[in-house]
């Protein structure tokens, strides 16, 4: 796909009128409708998850599921080395991702890289916060406690927020979608 390019929250992506063909074609929400749902999230404790998700094509769990020594700002690069997942009895764990192009190494742009640290910082102040209930569970996105995000609460919390924004219904599996394809490579085994 070769379509436009917007910028806002610093990072391209395609243009509403660009779209996968074939049978089992991402839906994918509209640029305007990403970019309004990003705004109205922009305060909130998750909006790096949602940036990442939405702006790099990270999946749910392996949004759950990132870990700070995966993330390299240096480097500007996140490696998906693990995901969290949630089993029937809403017992989660950790495994390898979904697939073995999962295992991959992305590319962070200088407006991720911003978000990141800014998320960072409002970590450690959650983390000060909670002081000894702290989890140090080393994870990206955790809840105030330091504790994994569980997938289905993110999932449910993300269509909260959809139906707060008064926007039509945007699944947080779609919004993967919106994410215009960056440069990765697989990650080493």
């Amino acid at each position: 796909m070769d379509g436009l390019r917007h910028q806002r929250h610093g990072c391209a992506l395609w243009r509403e009128g660009d779209r996968a063909v074939g049978p089992h074609a991402p839906s994918r929400p509209s640029l305007p409708r990403l970019l309004t749902l990003l705004d109205f999230v922009a305060k909130g404790e998750l909006y790096a998850l949602f940036h990442l998700v939405s702006l790099r094509g990270l999946r749910r769990g392996e949004a759950c599921g990132l870990r700070w020594e995966d993330v390299d700002l240096k480097s500007k690069t996140v490696t998906i080395a693990t995901q969290l997942v949630e089993e029937n009895g809403g017992v989660i764990g950790e495994s390898a991702p979904k697939s073995d192009a999962g295992n991959r190494v992305v590319a962070l742009d200088v407006g991720t890289i911003a978000v990141l640290r800014k998320h960072r910082a409002r970590q450690g102040k959650a983390q000060l916060a909670a002081g000894e209930a702290w989890v140090d569970s080393g994870r990206v996105f955790t809840r105030a406690t330091g504790e994994w995000l569980p997938p289905d609460w993110l999932s449910d919390h993300f269509d909260r927020l959809v139906r707060s924004s008064g926007l039509p219904p945007i699944r947080l599996h779609d919004l993967r979608h919106g994410a215009q394809p960056s440069p990765s490579r697989r990650a080493p085994k």
